[in-house]
């Protein structure tokens, strides 16, 4: 080698080392000072998803949705939650994040509050019978009135339960209001109450009928309301509350109107009305009569405790929405859950690793020392990269951590095992056969992670929720072990064979010689493409026995794809699944599915319902927890139908959309009979895997679904590698039967298919073994999967594509070299096989 040669080289290797080390040390500062995100299902707490619907006066679009997200934060603000998260997704849907709340009904009653908040003039008592009826009845007796108001006059005075309110006008306009304050009203007729109706009839707080004026004011001219403790006139709590500028105007229109020109109101009240319901109608005393004075605040104040305050004043200032919100999902996670996921994330972490490490020291000894060196390296490049891009890490996503472990160190097997090509059968000095190596496996890498990358990119844009931090994850973890690979193995395998005492013994480096499992196939050279029709029977075989499994058993959709809710509790003491059965029966629900689960590692209780209320699964945790002497709530989980449907058809099309991208690609990369022999391939271990669930009568949800589109990358995956080293060998060997040549690149890349099915066998069994429920699922799925995948790349993919070789034959694809000088014109120039 040339002088100014060599110094590039060294040049190249030493900017590696620096790039490793800069990597490395970023990595590792981000680690330690700074922390993920955790999602609700880690951390625990509660998810509730909106949806906007188109109302009277607004189109549900992205505007007024976005509107609503800003009404439906002070809501929530006001309900006293630790860091809560509110995002829109997509048009019209809002999803709030409520972490450490264990109970979400009264945050599901607040942000579900969804009429116009409204201020009305009270125009006087109605009759039971006119409430009943929904309208103000013309002819009613106005002694009948009179009598009322002094009897709820006297009410006022005499009940010590009732909180009587006063509003007073902070300006000097001198409106002071008494009332009554009692939260929830009966709703009556409310259910159909009409604001902008000339006259309406509607329940105040304590279940008396009043007659309504058409509002005066809306809540959008409600620029805040806020409780505060008045202690300098003892007063006690009281509610404050500020109008925008034309509110102030319509405030004290309506109070001055109130207080000094109704005349069929003794008490002389406004009503404030949300959603039906008469929130507080306050009684307006001693006000200004020039009516149009401004008033830029006003206060309500009463017998108040903080509670009840502070619930009116987020009532009052929340209270408007521009759309009617609908909710379509609710998940409430308990916090053992979270725990037990991380733990026994971590567990299969620190398992997986070991195991695939000792693996790779044995196999490659001192350069697969230099890999786990890398990987390590790779795990805090991924965690690093999830914190600083603030990604929330959820419990699919530790599974996708765990798992793209196993996945890192297919780069770094692909590298050995060429390196060892060109060192043991080339004849390429021990310095030289690393590098050529990372030449040679570069391809099949590229190819490979794209296809990975292609399933992320489509767990992120077609799935929602958890299964999208999967895709988020899977993403960092590919992008991560490439670095890991092309930088990092390489700087410190590169370093590792230029120490002298290394290249004095070629063999503590671990390229010296083949395994003994490569040495066999060599030796004896089995010819595996005579016997391709017998493997693609095989591969028949399963097919129908899978397909049979699912049109026998059908498949067992989780409450994603149908709708429905699931509580899982965790009893104190044990509980027999029969006697959960009985008490869940005694609730309402004798056909609800009550199972045993493992969600918090211990033995659980779970119960599935397709219409199960708030009420009815509070009844079902406490029935289960009293069984159990106790007990903790696990997650509860509500799916609304619409959106299970939506969810279902989504994941069809991100299967649909998988494949015809995988395909797409093949096509590009690859002839047609090697696409069409990976895609059958891909094809036959999801019908595999799914009829393996439907047999078993696992539950096929989102979960699955990242899944199998884990499933489909890693096929393709394996596929190409093995497609790869055919191209490579068909260039070289012109003229020879392309079943020999097909052969040959099977018995090739077999070591390296089983070296890095084990390497990802290890975190998943250890995924199995320790996770719960979901995340053992999950990782039965992918075994499935990678076993499959291993058999079908090597046994169905490639005895399929020498089928059709066989009857559609290509032309023979030129030299390596004659392919990159040819001549442009001519049709062979740089023909894909």
């Amino acid at each position: 080698m040339k002088k100014g040669n060599r110094n590039v080289v060294e040049t190249g290797r030493t900017l590696r080392v620096i790039v490793a080390f800069l990597v490395l040390g970023a990595s590792a500062w981000v680690t330690m000072t700074a922390s993920p995100n955790l999602g609700l299902d880690l951390e625990g707490g509660a998810q509730i998803t909106l949806e906007a619907e188109d109302g009277p006066e607004a189109e549900a679009n992205a505007e007024n949705t976005d509107r609503a997200l800003e009404v439906l934060r002070r809501r929530v603000d006001a309900l006293g939650v630790s860091e809560p998260s509110l995002t829109r997704s997509g048009e019209n849907r809002i999803i709030v994040e409520l972490p450490g709340v264990e109970d979400p009904t009264e945050a599901a009653e607040t942000l579900g509050q969804t009429a116009q908040l409204t201020f009305h003039s009270v125009l006087g008592y109605a009759s039971q019978e006119e409430l009943q009826n929904g309208g103000a009845d013309s002819g009613a007796d106005d002694s009948n009135s009179e009598n009322s108001s002094s009897d709820d006059t006297s009410a006022n005075d005499e009940d010590a339960d009732t909180e009587e309110a006063n509003a007073s006008d902070d300006e000097g306009a001198g409106d002071e209001a008494t009332g009554d304050e009692e939260s929830g009203g009966s709703a009556g007729a409310a259910d159909e109450f009409d604001p902008s109706a000339e006259e309406s009839v509607i329940a105040d707080e304590r279940g008396q009928p009043l007659l309504l004026d058409s509002f005066g004011m809306t809540g959008e001219e409600v620029s805040s309301a806020t409780a505060q403790f008045d202690a300098e006139q003892y007063q006690g709590w009281v509610v404050h509350v500020d109008f925008t500028g034309d509110g102030s105007s319509e405030w004290a229109d309506l109070t001055g109107h109130a207080a000094c020109f109704n005349e069929t109101d003794p008490q002389r009240r406004v009503a404030i009305v949300l959603d039906g319901d008469v929130i507080s109608s306050p009684t307006v005393q001693d006000a200004a009569c020039d009516v149009g004075q401004q008033g830029g605040t006003t206060r309500i104040i009463g017998d108040f405790d903080q509670e009840s305050a502070e619930e009116l004043a987020a009532l009052i200032e929340g209270g408007a929405l521009p759309l009617p919100v609908e909710i379509i999902e609710q998940r409430v996670v308990g916090p053992t859950l979270g725990e037990a996921a991380i733990s026994a994330s971590a567990w299969a972490a620190i398992i997986g690793i070991s195991l695939t490490a000792v693996f790779v020291v044995v196999t490659y000894r001192l350069i697969g020392l230099m890999a786990v060196g890398a990987l390590v390296g790779y795990a805090a490049m991924a965690f690093a990269a999830l914190t600083a891009v603030g990604a929330t890490l959820t419990l699919p996503g530790l599974a996708g951590f765990v798992l793209a472990i196993g996945m890192a160190v297919d780069a770094n097997v692909l590298i050995f095992e060429r390196a060892r090509e060109d060192y043991v059968d080339g004849g390429t000095s021990l310095r030289n056969a690393l590098p050529s190596g990372f030449k040679k496996a570069i391809s099949a890498i590229a190819d490979a992670n794209v296809t990975t990358l292609i399933a992320a990119t489509l767990l992120f844009f077609l799935a929602a929720g958890p299964v999208q931090g999967f895709g988020v994850t899977l993403t960092i973890g590919v992008v991560a072990s490439l670095l890991a690979a092309l930088v990092l193995t390489r700087a410190l395998g590169e370093w590792l064979i230029s120490r002298p005492w290394v290249r004095r013994n070629p063999g503590v480096s671990g390229l010296a010689k083949h395994t003994r499992v490569r040495r066999w196939l060599r030796e004896r050279s089995p010819d595996l493409m005579r016997r391709s029709r017998q493997f693609l029977a095989v591969s028949l075989i399963a097919v129908a026995v899978a397909g049979a499994g699912i049109a026998m058993r059908g498949l067992n959709f989780g409450i994603e794809f149908t709708g429905g809710r699931i509580v899982e509790v965790q009893p104190e003491e044990q509980v027999d699944i029969e006697d959960a059965r009985d008490v869940v029966t005694e609730v309402g629900f004798p056909t609800a599915i009550v199972n045993e689960s493992g969600g918090a590692g211990e033995d659980a209780i779970s119960v599935r319902a397709a219409d199960m209320g708030d009420t009815e699964a509070q009844e079902i945790i406490g029935a289960i927890s009293e069984l159990g002497n106790g007990g903790d709530l696990i997650r509860d989980e509500m799916i609304g139908p619409s959106l299970g449907e939506e969810l279902q058809r989504n994941g069809l099309i991100a299967l649909a959309v998988a494949l015809a991208a995988q395909l797409s690609y093949l096509a590009i990369r690859f002839r047609w009979t090697f696409s069409t022999g990976a895609v059958i391939a891909l094809f036959q271990n999801v019908i595999i895997t799914i009829g393996v669930f439907a047999w078993l009568g696992k539950p096929i949800d989102g979960i699955f679904l990242a899944a199998i589109l884990t499933i489909i990358g890693y096929t393709v995956n394996d596929s190409v590698v093995v497609f790869d080293r055919i191209r490579e060998a068909w260039r070289g060997r012109r003229g020879e039967n392309f079943g020999g040549i097909a052969n040959t690149a099977v018995l090739d890349t077999l070591p390296r298919s089983v070296n890095t099915g084990l390497s990802t066998l290890f975190p998943l069994i250890a995924l199995f073994a320790l996770g719960g429920d979901s995340l053992s699922d999950f990782a039965f799925a992918l075994i499935i999967g990678i076993l499959i995948g291993t058999y079908s790349s090597n046994f169905t993919a490639t005895p399929l594509a020498v089928e059709l070789e066989s009857r559609y034959p290509a032309p023979e694809p030129k030299e390596k070299d004659e392919v990159t000088k040819g001549n442009r014109e001519d049709p062979n120039y740089g023909a894909v096989v």
